[in-house]
Parts: structure tokens; C-alpha cells; sequence
């Protein structure tokens, strides 16, 4: 099987080229790059200037500008420019940010120049000089390596403004402080400590105030636990908060007493206690036994049995208490040495004694380094431009070599990082367990307890408390237990701190890898200048173990994906703001140093620009997990030791050297899309029922409307027929008279009113109902012989008449029908009062 090649009439990216192609002269893949056209670039742009860039932060400016560059993982030509917070590379041409070429300056573990030395067959190597390349390595899991042409000056100046921002003399020259609290204003982190600790003590309703913690109120207690300011001067522990919770049966003085006994005064305290039963999880440092394990002190001793309170069941029973040591037993006993040690069991009321071997600080530091080679030895992106497909002149996967792949998983497991994460998960395990289980209490410490310490009972309070798990609760267990309780942020992730000295020594020894390999870069590239040199352990302090935590919480959350209401995006999210520097929370390396910088006041919060970013997007937010179901998780989390198994964190591990993997394994992408789907088609659906309710609406109204014109076309029928038979009685009436009567009517102007006297008729004008004009006239005149001759009525009539013969001839001809006549002159009169009335629909309205 043959790699694929790329199609023809393209320039090869660097992965492409064979081992041959790549260390000869001529038509390599560096030279085939158009330095010529790149230099007119530089040039045209050199006077451009970079102020006004859209990817820019506030208070970013640019130091110096790099042009020409090649990115070597990718291949990619570009624009390098370092300004005050981080390195930006931008595409050639469209100005787009590239991810991979981007890192901020804190996040930099080292950097170097080196000098790839071209092999040339022709003899004639004076016409390839070395490559000029500039490697940075990442604390985020990445290994940047920038290639500059030679003969120029890019590569000094990029090299220089890293070594002066990379490295700065105080903690106020970071660029959180330039950039200032901004909109991302840190409430006092003070009070967001004194509220946590009222909710351990069911106190939530009362919240913590500035007044409060000047007057000294805060100072609450519960029938077994109270909050002690004995430390509120930080003159009890420097690395202690200024408040802490105690025994309620221990005094201040008796505190006094007992911190003497533990390794920089921290003292055995409260970090967490379950409601209702009343175990705890404490925390401490060391003890100062010896190194015959024969110091004692007994008021350190009552202040360790004050956490075995009464079970609420059995009065007279105590609570069981166990010391978990983090440290191997071979560590703790080694320290002995040096004043430390381990608890005796039958000095504190027969407790058992745990020892979980997690290992210190350096091991863990070279762990990460190992995985970090790892990923970029294995990785679809390399340091060194080419896949892992193509590494050792074959396709190490492709072509079935089992040897290699075995290797390759191999190395995986000698860089220690899972066992590191697998012990830690099972020593937090097991104290959740026995709190919740056995309702026990434990007091957990290491050597100083600041590291591990802080990452087993953090992890403990995560499975016990579902509040934890939330976005809120989160920013309580960070602030409280790593935070509040001295973990050391600034020795640990390589910041400067409050001394003005930074931990930027960051060897790369391997006396416990053995023949571990290194980075493919470092294989194949002469060693140039460096900006940091060898040191020993114990000079250097930086370690990845807040990280190792955060890894740990990721496992936890794909072993139970619906108990979190964050997501992984937010963890990785979360680290890389850490790792930046950009705000100050965790500047320092005690709440002490903080105070003292005024790191509240001159700073950003992390937690309010996190809050800012989902409150754009509400619950569809990649920091929401969409599986969270509080309802069904709202107990503790106790993982079995068969599902301790940790894997890489695809989200943070994979990103850089397997960009798409990292991305598939990302389940919670394609549900977000679905659910967004799903949420367009609920605002489809919702505008579409308000149609149908304003459409259902109209007919209703449509419908009432067409009834009422029924009603009142059947009252118009009703009172149509009515006087259609008044009026047929009325003309039988006026006809038995011999009369005939008309009525018509006739649109007309509105004019006044006006009688007519007219004795034959008359014509009232009038306003109908609608306002149209119109004119009744009704006529009624004599009939003639003929058609009163044809009149039945008038036939009947003329029988009755006393005046007729039984010819049928009247007796008085000439005076005309005096009956009649008489009948006549009433009616005129009649129809003469009748023409001065106004005839409306409502006479003829139904009864």
C-alpha cells in the first residue's frame, strides 16, 4: 500500500516528500516555497500596520512582526506577530487567526532556536545553508515549530521579544494587568468563600458582606462545626484562608497549639461535611513525627478525634475516622528524615492509616512531557510537518507493521500519565465511599498538602456533592480547595510571582524514561540557543497537577455523562484561560499574595468572562452539557474500581495532534446540533399555533358576525311577510271603497321635509335606516266603472247598498253614491293626517 499522493498540478505540502526529497537540495519541499513572492509581501506589507486588527484584545499591542513564515506542523505560510499577551499567526494573505500557530506567552513551557543542516549529494552545499527554525512547546499539549528563511533577521527579533515577554520580572508586568478588570469585574472572592462555607453549615440564607468580614461576623457556627478567624491576619498559615472551619468543641487557643505540629502550620481542618450525619472531610499537612515516628501532640491529637463526632443513630458510638496519606509509604517514611512522616495509628484512636502511592510533583511533570512526545510523535500533525503515516521511511499503520503499533501503544503506557490519573481517581473514589457508605470521616494529607491534598478531597467532594457538579458549584470547589487553601498556581503553571522571581526553569530530563524517544523535531535538528538551561528537581517547581485534576474531572464525566451540567468544551475552555494568564484569578500562590497584589481590584475574573459566553446562548451554549439530568444524579457518585479505567481526554489531548479524531469523539457536537434543530422547529411550531389561534380567532369572530346577519335577515323576512299582509289587507280595506292605491318609491337628494296637499296624494321624503334618501309616494284615486265594475269586492258592496234597484241602477245617479261619498271624505281625511307621518321599519318589528 502506497501513500496517496497529492494531485498533480499542486505544490506538495511538506508531509508529502520522502526522507530523500526532504534533506536534499533542489527541488525540496522548503525551496519549492516562493520565497520571492513572500519577501514582496514583506516588503508591500512591512508598512502595514497590525493596530487595528479585529483579533486584537483590549490593551493587545503588537512587539514585532515576522513575515514569510512557515508554519512546519502544517505547512501553512504566514504573517508571525508577538504582541504583549500572545504569539499570532495569521494566514498569508486573508489575515485569518491559524489556532495551531496561535498560543499565548504564558501558556509557552520553552522555547529554541534551532538549525536544520541540509544534506546535499552534489557537492555543493555551500548553496543550501540550515534551515532556520524557532520551536515552542505549549503546557497545553502542543510542540510549535516556525520556520524562517535564512540570511534574515526575523528569527533574532521573534527570539528576543520572547525571552523579554516571556519572562517578566514581576507579576504586574503580565498583561492581565495592562488589560485591567475590564467587563469582567471580580466580585471579592472573600465573600464567595464565607457563602460556601454557610451552605456547609445550612446556612444559606445569610449571605457574606465586606461589613461582615471587617466586624468579624462571619463567625457562624452549627451544633457540631464553626468558622474560625483565628487565620484573618494570615499570621496563624501564610498559605491558609483567612477563615476555615473548625470543631465547635476546639478553641482558638487550643488551634494555636496544634498547627506547631504540622508541616507549615496547616493544620488539620474542615474542607467538607455531609449534611444531616455529620462526617467530614478534613485536610492537612504532614505531621512532625520524625524520623523515629516518636512525636506526639496532644492537641493535635484531640483536634483529629473532635472529626469522629457521635453517630446520630447509636449515641454512644463515635464515628470512625481514617487518614488517607496521598504518598507512596516509602515517601512518607522518607520524610521522616527530614521531620515529616506519617500518623501513628494507635496515637489517634486506632485509626487506620491509608496510604494511596500517589506520586510527587516531578514524576508528574516528566509523565506530561512523555505524553506530550507521544502525541506529537503519533499525531496527524507533527512538529516536524510530516504524519505519523509516513514516519521511518513506511506506513507505520497502514502497512500492518505490528511491531510499530504495539510500540507506538506501548509508549503510551510508559509515559505513566494514565496511572497517574487512575490513582488519583481511585484514592478520591475511596474516600467518597467511605463517607457515604459508612457515614466515616477522613483526614487526608500528603507532604506540604497543597497538591495532592487538594486534588483528592477536591475529587471527593465532586462525587459526594451534586451541587458541585454544577456551573456554580464548580466556581466553589476551585475557589475553596485550591484556591482558598494555597495551591501553589505560581510555582506549579510557571508564573512569575509576588518575589518578582518566575519558575521558568523547565528542564527536560529523562533518568525515568529510560530510552524514551523524544520529539521527532529534536531527533532531527542541531540544538541551537535556548532560554532556559538543566536544573535539578528540586530547583524547579512547575508540575501540571491542577491540570491532572481537570483530567480527572473529564473522566468522571464520561463515566457519568449526565450527571454534570458543564460540558468538556467548558473544562478545556476553562484550562486554556487558566494557562494564559489573561485574568487574575489564579495569580500567586496563596490568597495572601493575592490580597497583597490587589489581584481583585486590578484584575479580569475567569468566571465572569465564562458566565459572559453562555449567557449569550443560554442552555445551548458549548459550555451546556445537553445530557444533564440533575433529577436522576442528585446523590453521590461512587465509581466502581472497574470502571477506573482513564483514556485520553480527546477535547484537550487530541486537539492539536489529532484535530478531526478529537472532534469526532465529541458526541455532545451532534446532539447540540440536533438539539438547535430541534429548537428552530419549536419556534416554527410555536409561531405557526399562534396563526392558528389568530386564524381560529377570525372565524369565531366571522362566524359570530355571519349568526347575528342571519337574525337579522330572518327579522327582515318576518317583517317583510308582516307588512306584505298589512298591506294586502290594507288595499282589500281602501278597494271595498271603490279607491285603488299605489305605493313607489324613488331615490331623491336629501332635502327638507316638505307636505304636499294634494287631495289625491302625497310624497313624504325620508332617510332610511342605511342614511339613503329615498321618496314613498302613495297614490289612491277613484276607480273607474269598468274596474269597479270588475272590483268583487265593490260588486259586494254594491249589493248591500240600500240606494241599488234589482236592476242594478242607482236611485240617485246624479249625486253620485252618498254612502260612498261619505266613506271617501273620511278617508281623505285620513290619508291627509297619514301623509304628514314618517313610516319606519320598526312599526312592522314582530310582537
Amino acid at each position: 500500500m502506497t501513500p496517496p499522493r497529492p494531485p498533480s498540478g499542486r505544490q506538495r505540502p511538506l508531509r508529502y516528500y520522502s526522507d530523500s526529497e526532504r534533506t536534499e537540495g533542489g527541488s525540496g519541499s522548503w525551496d519549492t516555497l516562493e520565497w520571492n513572492k513572500l519577501d514582496q509581501t514583506a516588503s508591500g506589507s512591512s508598512s502595514t500596520s497590525f493596530a487595528n486588527l479585529s483579533c486584537l484584545l483590549e490593551s493587545e499591542r503588537v512587539i514585532v512582526e515576522g513575515y514569510g513564515v512557515v508554519l512546519i506542523n502544517t505547512d501553512e505560510a504566514g504573517t508571525l506577530l508577538v504582541t504583549n499577551f500572545r504569539i499570532l499567526f495569521l494566514s498569508e494573505g486573508t489575515r485569518k487567526v491559524i489556532p495551531l500557530g496561535t498560543i499565548p506567552l504564558a501558556t509557552i513551557e520553552k522555547f529554541n532556536k534551532t538549525a536544520l543542516k541540509v544534506q546535499s549529494n552534489n557537492r555543493q552545499s555551500d548553496k543550501n545553508p540550515p534551515r532556520r527554525l524557532l520551536q515552542v512547546t505549549g503546557k497545553d499539549m502542543r510542540i510549535i515549530v516556525y520556520g524562517f528563511r535564512p540570511k534574515t533577521k526575523q528569527r533574532r527579533s521573534v527570539f528576543d521579544a520572547l525571552l523579554r515577554c516571556t519572562k517578566p520580572e514581576r507579576v504586574w508586568d503580565l498583561y492581565t494587568f495592562a488589560c485591567g478588570p475590564s467587563k469582567f469585574g471580580n466580585a471579592n472572592p472573600k465573600e464567595r468563600l464565607l457563602n460556601e462555607y454557610f451552605r456547609l453549615l445550612g446556612k444559606s440564607s445569610v449571605r457574606a458582606s465586606m461589613d461582615m468580614i471587617e466586624d468579624g461576623s462571619f463567625t457562624l457556627e452549627n451544633e457540631l462545626w464553626r468558622i474560625s478567624d483565628l487565620n484573618s491576619n494570615y499570621n496563624l498559615c501564610q498559605t491558609y484562608p483567612f477563615a476555615f472551619m473548625v470543631p465547635k468543641s476546639i478553641s482558638d487557643e487550643e488551634l494555636l497549639q496544634a498547627c506547631s505540629f504540622r508541616a507549615k502550620c496547616r493544620l488539620p481542618v474542615i474542607t467538607w461535611c455531609q449534611p444531616g450525619s455529620g462526617a467530614v472531610i478534613a485536610r492537612s499537612s504532614q505531621p512532625l513525627v520524625g524520623l523515629m515516628m516518636n512525636m506526639r501532640s496532644n492537641f493535635d491529637e484531640k483536634l483529629v478525634a473532635a472529626f469522629c463526632t457521635q453517630l446520630g443513630a447509636n449515641k454512644g458510638e463515635r464515628r470512625k475516622l481514617y487518614i488517607a496519606d496521598a504518598r507512596p509509604r516509602k515517601n512518607a517514611l522518607a520524610n521522616g528524615a527530614m521531620g515529616g512522616g506519617s500518623e501513628s495509628s494507635s496515637n489517634y484512636f486506632q485509626s487506620p492509616i491509608v496510604f494511596f502511592g500517589i506520586d510527587n510533583i516531578h514524576a508528574m511533570r516528566e509523565s506530561y512531557s512523555r505524553l506530550r512526545d507521544y502525541l506529537d510523535m503519533h499525531g496527524a500533525t507533527s512538529s516536524d510537518g510530516r504524519s505519523s503515516f509516513l514516519r521511518h521511511t513506511g506506513w507505520t499503520w497502514g502497512g500492518g507493521n505490528l511491531s510499530s503499533m504495539s510500540a507506538s501503544v506501548s509508549l503510551l503506557g510508559d509515559s505513566g500519565w494514565l496511572i497517574h490519573i487512575q490513582n488519583v481517581l481511585a484514592g478520591a473514589a475511596w474516600i467518597a465511599a467511605r463517607v457515604a457508605v459508612e457515614s466515616a470521616s477522613v483526614l487526608v494529607h500528603c507532604s506540604d498538602g497543597w497538591d495532592r491534598t487538594t486534588q483528592l478531597v477536591s475529587l471527593a467532594c465532586l462525587m459526594l456533592d451534586p451541587y458541585y457538579r454544577t456551573f456554580t458549584g464548580f466556581q466553589a470547589l476551585v475557589e475553596k480547595d485550591w484556591l482558598a487553601f494555597g495551591h501553589p498556581f505560581s510555582d506549579r503553571v510557571g508564573m512569575p510571582n509576588i518575589s518578582g522571581s518566575g519558575n521558568f526553569d523547565l528542564p527536560r530530563q529523562s533518568s525515568s524514561a529510560g530510552s524514551y524517544p523524544s520529539s521527532p523535531v529534536r531527533q532531527s535538528t542541531q540544538s541551537g540557543g535556548s532560554q532556559s538551561s538543566s536544573s535539578s528537581h528540586a530547583q524547579n517547581n512547575y508540575s501540571p497537577i491542577f491540570m491532572q485534576w481537570v483530567d480527572s474531572v473529564s473522566q468522571l464525566m464520561r463515566m457519568y455523562p449526565c450527571a454534570f451540567e458543564f460540558s468538556p468544551t467548558f473544562l478545556v475552555d476553562f484550562m486554556d484561560c487558566l494557562l494564559s494568564c489573561r485574568f487574575g484569578n489564579f495569580l500567586c500562590n496563596s490568597e495572601k499574595e493575592r490580597q497583597q497584589c490587589a489581584i481583585a481590584e486590578a484584575c479580569g475574573c475567569i468566571w465572569a468572562y465564562l458566565t459572559d459566553l453562555r449567557s449569550l446562548a443560554t442552555s445551548s451554549h458549548v459550555h451546556c452539557n445537553p445530557f444533564y439530568d440533575p433529577l436522576k444524579y442528585d446523590g453521590p457518585l461512587l465509581p466502581p474500581a472497574a470502571s477506573l479505567s482513564p483514556t485520553l481526554w480527546p477535547q484537550f489531548h487530541l486537539r492539536w495532534a489529532c484535530p478531526e479524531e478529537a472532534k469526532a469523539a465529541d458526541i455532545e457536537v451532534q446532539c447540540r446540533a440536533m438539539r438547535a434543530k430541534y429548537s428552530e422547529m419549536q419556534k416554527d411550531k410555536e409561531v405557526t399555533e399562534r396563526r392558528v389561534d389568530e386564524i381560529s380567532f377570525a372565524m369565531e369572530s366571522l362566524s359570530a358576525e355571519l349568526l347575528r346577519e342571519r337574525r337579522m335577515s330572518w327579522s327582515a323576512r318576518e317583517s317583510a311577510k308582516r307588512a306584505t299582509k298589512e298591506y294586502r289587507a290594507l288595499t282589500r280595506a281602501v278597494q271595498s271603497l271603490g279607491c285603488k292605491v299605489n305605493f313607489t318609491t324613488s331615490d331623491v337628494e336629501d332635502v327638507p321635509l316638505e307636505n304636499n296637499n294634494n287631495n289625491n296624494n302625497s310624497n313624504p321624503r325620508r332617510r332610511d335606516r342605511q342614511g339613503n334618501n329615498s321618496d314613498v309616494s302613495v297614490s289612491i284615486s277613484l276607480m273607474s266603472e269598468e274596474n269597479r265594475s270588475e272590483n268583487q269586492v265593490g260588486r259586494v258592496c254594491e249589493a248591500l247598498c240600500p240606494l241599488r234597484t234589482r236592476e242594478g241602477v242607482c236611485r240617485w245617479p246624479e249625486a253620485g253614491c252618498a254612502h260612498l261619498g261619505s266613506q271617501f271624505v273620511g278617508l281623505k281625511t285620513n290619508f291627509d293626517a297619514f301623509d304628514r307621518l314618517s313610516i319606519h321599519e320598526s312599526y312592522f318589528k314582530s310582537e
